[in-house]
């Protein structure tokens, strides 16, 4: 098992966010509802089977209320290679783990960079991702336990996704009329914990991408035991290009509990007319 800064910073992050919560501090600014900004947050990196690696990525958005549009441009970047390397555009509230990946070559080396840039309300954050060893993680496979993320297919039987890279479809859809989303998902059921609590597989839909409205007859629908389907509706308000977002847990929740391991990624692109 490694022992990384990252969780050390999770640790912490997550400390001054409870004792800011129980009443204020000298120095220690309250949370606020809205009219904060979006902090990048460089999750860690880990390497596929053909050599290559993927950089993940989430963020850490400050309204405790309030979801934010930052469209691709000056505002939000990704260099070198930018500035749209699939990141979102769309910022849920708090904390979000590993809802992205940048994909680097095999010789990309370990002094090389990529930086994600974000600039709301006149406020300029910026995370670099890179390949230092102290970053690396265990998304595909937990080393203590063995857990895996969960396996994702939008068609029963058919091809599979695994890990924080997210599996990929699109979709068309009208203004007014209920988008079905199916996905059918499988999982180990390994936990850290003795007694794990809760369903073994979790699916929350969100908007990733998109300016308009979209309202999810259930944004986190049941998993069939028998047949690992979690399906659920989409309805847009507005034409335009949208992407929306599964994440798929197991037994080990957000962030895998710190651990950056084991949840997967879906990104449906949705042209909406």
């Amino acid at each position: 098992m490694r022992v990384r800064g990252l969780i050390v910073a999770v640790w912490l992050v997550g400390a001054a966010t409870w004792i800011t919560a129980q009443g204020a501090l000298p120095g220690v600014e309250p949370l606020h509802d809205a009219g904060q900004d979006v902090t990048p947050a460089f999750e860690g990196w880990y390497q596929n089977p053909d050599g290559t690696y993927e950089m993940v990525f989430g963020y850490q958005n400050r309204n405790l209320k309030e979801e934010v549009d930052i469209p691709i441009g000056p505002g939000n970047r990704i260099e070198p290679g930018g500035p749209d390397q699939g990141q979102p555009t769309h910022f849920l509230t708090r904390r979000q783990w590993g809802l992205f990946t940048v994909t680097v070559p095999k010789d990309f080396g370990t002094t090389k960079k990529v930086t994600w840039t974000l600039t709301l309300r006149g406020r300029t954050n910026a995370i670099p991702g890179h390949l230092d060893r102290r970053w690396e993680v265990d998304s595909l496979k937990d080393g203590t336990v063995g857990n895996t993320p969960p396996v994702i297919r939008f068609v029963q039987g058919g091809a599979s996704g695994q890990g924080p890279k997210p599996l990929m479809s699109t979709a068309t859809a009208r203004v007014g009329s209920p988008l079905v989303l199916d996905l059918w998902a499988t999982d180990d059921a390994k936990s850290r914990t003795r007694n794990p609590t809760g369903a073994p597989i979790r699916v929350t839909w969100a908007k990733y991408r998109g300016t308009g409205d979209v309202v999810f007859d259930k944004p986190k629908p049941d998993v069939e035991k028998d047949t690992g389907r979690a399906a659920t509706t989409a309805t847009f308000a507005t034409p335009g290009e949208y992407t929306l977002r599964a994440q798929v847990n197991d037994y080990s929740g957000e962030g895998g509990g710190g651990f950056q391991c084991c949840w997967t990624n879906v990104h449906v692109k949705v042209n909406v007319q």
